[in-house]
């Protein structure tokens, strides 16, 4: 690691990559000659009007994002776009919901304020522990949409297959899988997600959508700024936007591509998680939350094996000493998570894994 820097597992806001911070501060007072700071211009000079076109052009050249599709850098976070969802979408009033994990969950009981919002699949009786089977799903005929969040941070599961919804559009809260792996953006009708777990600073979400379903009969009391319309026929400059954030999310666009792309990406983020999976699995203090097949390889969540439950603060205080910080799972969950997003090396998973051993070597019966 960079002197100083830590161990960075945080489920979000997280690490950036070294040479983005890097660059981003060359630039913090005199952005390319131009006398200021990105932080300082009007979002309606030339200059920012450059920044913002190659964010998105840049974008759109990693993800392969169709011409029919419109990139929306919006704020209010991914949580604002669990009402912009079924405030612009819900023509019939009617939507399915398969709900694998905390935030798909709040996004159904948001969805219900705006219409019918049905849930057609959970895997809440298992506490999360895995994705639903979605072969087989049947699907409102009249559904405007249906909802899936392809990657829950807050359990650690992810979906490795796809629903077939057929002329449903399909919409995905990516948050914390974007641009982790290739994306086929086709088979979806919208994906959004909020930037600060792989992407860039929080502040900023990006809203993909097609363009057939970008319109005016929206809900009637959906307000103008949150209109997919509204900011899509204003280049997401329909009000002041998230200017730095966006600014530095183009950064980390241009290092994404600098590292050899999506699939280069994902190759080191399933090196990432095999090793600490392989590491969870084969130690007898620790112990996997998720069915195997249905793992996240960006949230990787675990507990203390039965038996040794009381050694968790302890363990704790040995990763914090080898400068190992943000794996605390969540207080749903509990036990320990450890963020593994593009950003993070695999040094630091190399690191944690060591600490585990000694760990273990220290204490197992």
């Amino acid at each position: 690691m960079a002197d100083n820097r830590i161990y960075n597992f945080s489920a979000g806001p997280s690490m950036l990559p070294v040479p983005v911070l890097e660059r981003c501060a060359a630039d913090m007072l005199n952005y390319q000659g131009s006398g200021m700071s990105v932080m300082e211009m009007s979002h309606r000079s030339k200059v920012y009007d450059g920044i913002i076109q190659e964010t998105e052009a840049t974008l759109r050249r990693v993800l392969s994002i169709p011409d029919n599709y419109k990139v929306l850098f919006l704020q209010g976070g991914a949580t604002q776009q669990f009402a912009a969802i079924p405030m612009n979408l819900m023509q019939n009033k009617v939507a399915d919901y398969i709900v694998s994990g905390n935030w798909s969950k709040k996004a159904f009981k948001e969805a219900k304020l705006y219409g019918d919002a049905r849930c057609i699949a959970s895997s809440e009786d298992g506490n999360f522990t895995y994705v639903p089977d979605v072969d087989g799903l049947t699907f409102s005929p009249d559904a405007d949409y249906v909802y899936i969040c392809q990657n829950e941070t807050v359990y650690g599961n992810r979906y490795t297959k796809l629903p077939e919804t057929g002329d449903i559009p399909l919409v995905s809260d990516v948050s914390s899988m974007f641009l982790s792996e290739p994306m086929d953006v086709s088979k979806y009708g919208l994906i959004y997600g909020g930037v600060q777990k792989n992407v860039g600073p929080a502040g900023v979400v990006i809203v993909i959508v097609r363009d057939d379903l970008i319109r005016e009969d929206v809900l009637p009391f959906t307000p103008t700024i949150m209109r997919y319309k509204t900011q899509a026929d204003a280049g997401s400059l329909s009000n002041t936007p998230p200017c730095y954030g966006i600014y530095m999310c183009g950064k980390v666009f241009q290092w994404l591509k600098a590292q050899g792309g999506l699939e280069a990406m994902q190759q080191r983020n399933q090196e990432k998680a095999a090793l600490l999976y392989d590491e969870i699995d084969r130690n007898p203090l620790f112990r996997g939350t998720v069915d195997k097949e249905d793992r996240s390889l960006m949230n990787i969540c675990f507990v203390m094996a039965d038996g040794y439950e009381e050694l968790a603060p302890e363990f704790m205080e040995a990763a914090k000493s080898r400068g190992i910080v943000g794996i605390k799972g969540h207080r749903l969950v509990g036990g320990f998570r450890a963020s593994c997003y593009n950003a993070l090396p695999v040094e630091s998973v190399r690191v944690l894994v060591e600490c585990m051993q000694e760990f273990a070597a220290k204490h197992a019966k």
